[in-house]
């Protein structure tokens, strides 16, 4: 095996030991280089053992010394250095299948690689991973890797994967639980399926594997499901249900291990119309990304923000924030925190119907364009429109049915900007102060 480099960075250690765009990195000391983390993990030694091959297939050695972490600096056609691999299931409540038809190619492709576990957090179901693979994670020690496990009964979790291999890919979650390498994991909890008894055994078994991490989030539901298996949405009695059992584990956790472990997701407190738990109860926050104690940690950093501001309070402003409908109560609640203080600030939340989607959606990251801009062109909308940046693709330039936010900012004549989910950026965007104003 081999990558072919694209470019080498000017003025690097790779430059100045004449490695060239066009050759061939074979191997960095002894080790084969097939993509990102072989590169990534032996290049930062301090002694160096390259072999190269040139663009007439002649090969050579080069030895390096650099500091130890330095950059070698070879660059090369994609991130991973080979293409990405792409999920081999055909899960029951896969949220991908449940798309409209018509958006961009990208928003179509299962990722179940390794490789973005480690880098970017994405999940993996390990129906993909081969012992190669698993070999190497230990042998380099990636830690964490995040694994979407949803239930630990084989015989179910082969059933909810479409997939006749989904049990048996649960002995690579026990060798990487087995050679230390720290785990997340994620349950997409389906009514009926993977919920009840099903949840309490898969918990069970997380625990005495050692994982580090259990998200628990409810099942999305799109109106897009034809033709898909018939899927029942979460009840405030089966939410309820749902976070009894979480939060009795997790308190058996906590005595037993001096940490929770398992944590239920916002949107589930909200269907079971329960109060959202402090940030205490959130530890670390391990599963942000999971939509848990994403508003726990919003009101903490808000509150802190309001108790620390030393500027002005009678600036005069008028902003809107829109926002999915779960979370709307609970940004008007901390919104009269912020007028409050500022009483000059007048602060309108307005809750999106998610038309574009339908169903049960109705979280604020996936609010498109189109649903912003027929929802507030009759309302008035002040100085400023606000949402949250999950909402925009990486590039903050795109909403999921690719109105640009450009597009919408034309048609609402409004200023729009987009806020990471951050109570002090929050509280500086409503004042219309940059950071250090």
């Amino acid at each position: 095996m081999s990558v072919k480099i694209n470019s080498v960075v000017p003025h690097s250690h790779a430059s100045r030991c004449g490695i060239e765009s066009g050759e061939y990195l074979l191997s960095i000391n002894g080790n084969e280089i097939i993509d990102v983390l072989d590169y990534r993990f032996y290049q930062f030694s301090k002694e160096l053992k390259l072999v190269i091959r040139d663009i007439s297939g002649k090969e050579r050695e080069l030895k390096l010394r650099k500091p130890e972490y330095d950059e070698l600096g070879l660059l090369f056609d994609t991130y991973l250095m080979d293409e990405q691999k792409s999920c081999r299931n055909k899960c029951i409540f896969c949220f991908i299948d449940q798309l409209p038809k018509g958006m961009r190619d990208t928003l179509y492709f299962k990722d179940d690689d390794s490789r973005l576990s480690f880098l970017f957090g994405n999940y993996i179901t390990l129906t993909n991973i081969t012992e190669h693979e698993v070999d190497r994670i230990i042998k380099m020690h990636i830690s964490p890797v995040n694994i979407s496990v949803h239930t630990t009964n084989e015989e179910l979790r082969c059933k909810m994967m479409n997939n006749r291999f989904a049990g048996d890919a649960l002995k690579h979650l026990r060798r990487l639980s087995e050679s230390s390498i720290e785990i997340n994991t994620q349950i997409v909890c389906c009514p009926g399926y993977n919920d009840g008894d099903e949840l309490k055994r898969t918990l069970s078994d997380l625990e005495e594997l050692g994982v580090n991490m259990v998200a628990v989030v409810p099942v999305g539901l799109t109106k897009h499901r034809e033709g898909l298996t018939q899927l029942s949405p979460f009840t405030k009695e089966k939410a309820e249900e749902t976070i009894d059992i979480i939060e009795e584990f997790s308190e058996k956790c906590l005595k037993k291990h001096g940490r929770r472990i398992a944590f239920a997701a916002d949107e589930l407190y909200i269907k079971a119309e329960r109060e959202i738990p402090l940030a205490e109860h959130y530890e670390d926050f391990p599963a942000l990304e999971n939509g848990v104690g994403l508003i726990a940690l919003l009101e903490d950093e808000l509150n802190f923000a309001l108790e620390d501001y030393e500027g002005k309070t009678d600036i005069e402003r008028s902003v809107t924030i829109a926002c999915g409908t779960s979370v709307a109560p609970f940004i008007k609640k901390m919104m009269d925190k912020v007028e409050e203080k500022f009483s000059e600030v007048s602060i309108k939340v307005v809750p999106i119907k998610n038309e574009f989607f339908g169903g049960g959606v109705n979280v604020s990251g996936l609010i498109v364009g189109q649903d912003l801009i027929n929802q507030l062109k009759d309302v008035p909308l002040g100085d400023e429109l606000l949402i949250t940046s999950s909402m925009l693709r990486f590039e903050n330039d795109l909403f999921l049915d690719d109105t640009s936010v450009e597009d919408v900012e034309n048609t609402l004549n409004i200023k729009l900007s987009a806020v990471n989910n951050n109570g002090e950026e929050l509280l500086l965007a409503i004042l219309g102060k940059g950071r250090g104003e």
